[in-house]
């Protein structure tokens, strides 16, 4: 059925507000039956290899199936995606900055399908990322089917990430949180009916389906005695964290700038291959090691494991801090090798090792005792606000997983703290300082909220009719007449721009028609004040606009003449998508 149909039919029955809601229980449902096919997608392929790598002389196999969900995970990406995945918030956060909050439709599948095969045979990354992508893909394309405009594709597009969190962890609350503090920075807080109807839709669902907390119920309550000790571990935990988002990138450039991507994956593989066959708790997202921790069997993570066994009565300690600085290690080859997977789960098994780290440090050296496990939860809220950039979505996060709501107030202060700090030192999260860089960043200015969604060759005008430099006056009259532009753009021969010519420099010859075959318009033309290069962004364009005071200024692509662009042009769309943004859904 035509989508302009299913638009009419929708308004005309339901109203806005109404279809809204039934989109955003609609995608909630549809994003946590995704998630459940997620988990237990990696499940099954995980329960397989570690039913092959146990076996007698099978066990080199760990060294090796990292690398095969890597290289299925590319070879996908190359033969059906042209080499692009587009995969993470990072991606979502781009198709809201600059894509209108369109999501391709592959996404629908193509996130969860490479994160199962490269989690699944043991990619050191998280989940959420992908099913957050996964989400945002139904709402997007839900939004897209059922004729709602951009507001309204952008929250419901914000719904199914939502969704995609909740169903992963049961956390309503951090859901909702989550897309207001990453995708809906410029959201008035009116639209959170659907984020919570969605949320909660995804959480009920997969609760059903997939039943069970996710770490440990908390209810001994902490101590205000050692609330010293919590402020010293948020400067401990944000150090990590600025850390943790240095080293992914450094190994993502170095990974990026060499090689082919197959040999990219195959060497990314058999580096991972190695850290995990040394240090098995880097396996997949590692959550089944944080359970240890919150369990109290913390010696188990080094029983049967391939690393030499480590003397000692600080050898675990010295295990936990190496996990705690490998595991961004892991993730970065993993993700650096092509596969796809996040750094939120990532954020949360090295704040979980970070915590308790510091406690049992602590604790050995009789300066206190700490409550290890309290330690271990705060650390993976900590080591998530200082990582991602969003205090609040940690603190709800780790309350509703762990049932820690006992722990509100040093989860509130160790955030924070993590948060200011790391923030200080690394202005962007690990989700946004790669569109930083490009200028492709969402942001809470209005006025480039509205120039991020303009695009420059949307704009150019093509009806100025180009000269030769080569050319007499003479041919220049004719073109004058049937022009109805007052500015002539001059180019080579090889259509390389040289400069233009206004109608008022040529009015003192215009009849005088003895000198039209001795005026040549090389003569006449004049260097424009400034030329917009074809990649400018809106930002640069307008401040080129501005230095110059001219209306209208030529536009090129590496030397080539391609348009003029005027400053009036500019003004009347910005206005209209002014107009736009400031729309709320009815």
């Amino acid at each position: 059925m035509n989508t302009k149909i299913i638009g009419f039919w929708r308004k005309k029955y339901f109203g806005s507000r109404t279809s809204l809601i039934l989109a955003s229980v609609f995608i909630g449902l549809i994003t946590s039956l995704s998630a459940v096919i997620l988990k237990n997608g990696v499940h099954l392929i995980q329960t397989q290899v570690h039913k092959i790598s146990s076996l007698e002389n099978f066990h080199y196999t760990l060294f090796l199936f990292p690398t095969l969900g890597i290289l299925l995970t590319v070879i996908y990406t190359q033969v059906f995606r042209n080499g692009r995945l587009g995969r993470g918030v990072t991606n979502i956060i781009y198709s809201i900055s600059r894509k209108s909050s369109y999501v391709e439709k592959d996404k629908l599948y193509s996130q969860m399908f490479t994160s199962i095969l490269t989690v699944g045979f043991g990619g050191s990354a998280g989940l959420e990322a992908p099913i957050a992508s996964t989400g945002s893909a139904i709402g997007s394309n839900v939004a897209r089917w059922l004729r709602f405009d951009l507001k309204e594709r952008t929250i419901l597009l914000a719904c199914g990430a939502a969704a995609g969190i909740s169903a992963i962890f049961n956390a309503p609350i951090a859901g909702v949180i989550f897309a207001f503090e990453i995708l809906l920075v410029d959201m008035p807080t009116s639209v959170i009916v659907p984020l919570l109807i969605a949320s909660a839709t995804a959480s009920i669902l997969s609760h059903m389906i997939y039943s069970g907390q996710p770490f440990v119920l908390i209810t001994e309550v902490w101590t205000s005695d050692n609330l010293l000790y919590y402020i010293l571990f948020s400067f401990f935990a944000a150090i990590i964290s600025v850390y943790s988002i240095r080293v992914y990138f450094s190994i993502g450039d170095v990974f990026a700038k060499h090689g082919t991507p197959y040999l990219r994956a195959i060497l990314g593989g058999l580096l991972l291959g190695t850290l995990i066959f040394i240090f098995p708790p880097l396996y997949g997202e590692g959550y089944e090691s944080v359970l240890k921790l919150l369990h109290n069997q913390e010696f188990s993570l080094i029983t049967n494991g391939n690393l030499i066994p480590l003397g000692g009565i600080w050898s675990l300690v010295m295990f936990t801090l190496a996990l705690m600085l490998l595991k961004v290690v892991a993730t970065s080859f993993t993700v650096g090798a092509g596969g796809n997977g996040g750094m939120f789960g990532t954020s949360l098994f090295t704040g979980a090792m970070c915590g308790f780290t510091f406690s049992r440090s602590v604790n050995m050296l009789g300066i206190a005792h700490l409550n290890e496990v309290h330690f271990t939860v705060i650390g993976m809220a900590a080591l998530m606000s200082g990582v991602i950039h969003a205090p609040l979505t940690a603190i709800f996060l780790i309350a509703e997983i762990t049932g820690g709501y006992s722990l509100f107030l040093p989860l509130m202060i160790v955030s924070s703290i993590a948060y200011l700090i790391s923030k200080y030192f690394e202005p962007y999260s690990v989700y946004t300082k790669s569109l930083a860089q490009k200028g492709d960043l969402i942001t809470t200015d209005k006025d480039k909220v509205v120039l991020s969604k303009m695009q420059l060759s949307d704009y150019i005008e093509t009806d100025f009719i180009p000269v030769l430099q080569t050319d007499s006056l003479a041919k220049l009259i004719p073109i004058i007449e049937k022009s109805k532009r007052n500015i002539f753009p001059v180019v080579d021969l090889h259509n390389n721009f040289l400069g233009e010519i206004f109608l008022d420099n040529v009015r003192h010859v215009m009849f005088s028609k003895e000198l039209y075959h001795q005026t040549f318009l090389v003569d006449l033309m004049v260097s424009p004040p400034a030329v917009i290069e074809i990649q400018d962004s809106m930002e640069q364009v307008l401040k080129k606009f501005d230095e110059t005071e001219a209306w209208n200024l030529p536009v090129t692509n590496q030397d080539k003449y391609v348009g003029f662009i005027s400053k009036s042009k500019i003004f009347t769309h910005y206005r209209l998508h002014l107009i736009k943004e400031a729309t709320l859904p009815a």
